[in-house]
């Protein structure tokens, strides 16, 4: 059976109008001068309402995730935002998913295995734990941290969480990175052994093997049907070969971006301003900002740039055929993912209701015709 998310990137969607005349970016160096607390207060607002209404209309779980200093993500503590849904969907099962916390930003890793379980605690167990190394354009906010340690720093600070939420403290760690007397976080999940850890990544081969390693859900985030077809099999083969086991399709993960409306005509008409606003203002950080020095080994960066190489602007039947998005009347966004399910064995699907500047009537639609019309027949493949 697969389970079905409902992802938010909660932006900042008042972008100026001569935006591409000014910036090249809307990540690191894009004044902040432009942001109006008072509208990002209604749009906090809506975005919860979306999410809240994603889990009454029964999806398995909601989903945040961690960025900064940017207006494609506003939210630099994703385990806030976790804590405000643990609250709106009180007495539902809905799953709280943070894809992820950005650990090699943490100089005090317990403080995130500390936040986590006390989530874990207040939801009463629905708490999944997302584990990121972060794009490259984190490391140019929080300077202090070398982009060519992050990946040692990511593997370390993992180990400290979960050794943290595992292993009875008092305890000493003694790494490379961190080094403390004393372990002995409080309070402790509920989850046994811990809230499930999922590991969001764009294709690295380390995270691929890592996340097979460790039986941890893979979720493929940002790119189209072929790699990640690629990536997923790639896991099963590491899975298979290197670790001993068949891996499930509750391990694989996949994002893509949906709108579903009365017609395929008027779902076109109706999400296309939106998801180009998206690429256009949200999706474009530089090359200087996103890959800084020692960030990606030479495979990776040959990976990100085949597919950096492939985002031109594409026309929405091209982004619809290549998987990035999915749009159209409930029948044929049901048939498309029922498809594209057949094809990647996947058995998360975290999708994007809410993309680019859509106003709050659209998300709130979307959901409903998604969560009435489509969700019942994606939640019953197998």
């Amino acid at each position: 059976m697969v389970e079905v998310f409902s992802m938010h990137l909660m932006p900042y969607m008042d972008m100026p109008d001569d935006f591409h005349d000014n910036y090249d970016t809307s990540w690191v160096t894009f004044p902040n001068s432009y942001y109006d607390p008072i509208q990002g207060h209604d749009y906090y607002k809506q975005f919860i309402e979306q999410l809240e209404y994603s889990a009454k209309l029964g999806f398995d779980g909601i989903a945040v995730n961690e960025h900064h200093q940017n207006a494609y993500g506003n939210m630099p503590s994703p385990n806030l935002i976790a804590a405000i849904l643990t609250q709106a969907t009180k007495g539902m099962k809905t799953k709280v998913a943070i894809l992820g916390n950005i650990i090699p930003l943490h100089d005090i890793p317990q403080r995130v295995a500390e936040e986590i379980a006390m989530l874990d605690v207040i939801s009463g167990g629905r708490i999944i734990s997302g584990f990121v190394r972060g794009v490259g354009a984190e490391y140019f906010s929080y300077r202090n941290v070398n982009p060519g340690d992050s990946k040692e720093k990511f593997f370390e600070a993992h180990d400290l969480i979960k050794r943290a939420w595992t292993e009875p403290g008092p305890f000493e760690f003694r790494g490379k990175y961190y080094d403390f007397p004393y372990v002995n976080i409080w309070p402790r999940p509920i989850q046994d052994p811990h809230p499930p850890i999922w590991t969001p990544s764009a294709g690295s081969s380390d995270t691929v093997e890592f996340a097979a390693k460790h039986r941890y859900t893979y979720a493929m985030t940002s790119l189209g049907k072929e790699e990640a077809i690629k990536t997923f099999n790639e896991y099963r083969q590491v899975a298979e070969e290197k670790f001993g086991y068949k891996a499930e399709p509750s391990q694989l993960c996949w994002s893509t971006k949906v709108y579903v409306a009365e017609t395929d005509k008027k779902a076109r008409e109706e999400f296309e301003e939106h998801i180009n606003f998206f690429f256009d203002h949200f999706f474009n950080g530089s090359l200087h900002l996103h890959f800084p020095p020692g960030y990606l080994n030479d495979s990776s960066m040959k990976k990100m740039m085949n597919s950096r190489a492939n985002r031109a602007r594409k026309s929405m039947e091209q982004m619809f055929e290549e998987g990035n998005i999915t749009f159209g009347s409930p029948e044929t966004v049901r048939q498309r993912l029922t498809e594209l399910h057949k094809e990647m064995g996947f058995g998360v699907l975290n999708i994007g209701l809410h993309n680019g500047n859509m106003p709050h009537w659209k998300v709130m639609k979307n959901t409903e015709l998604f969560g009435r019309y489509v969700l019942p027949h994606i939640q019953k493949l197998i």
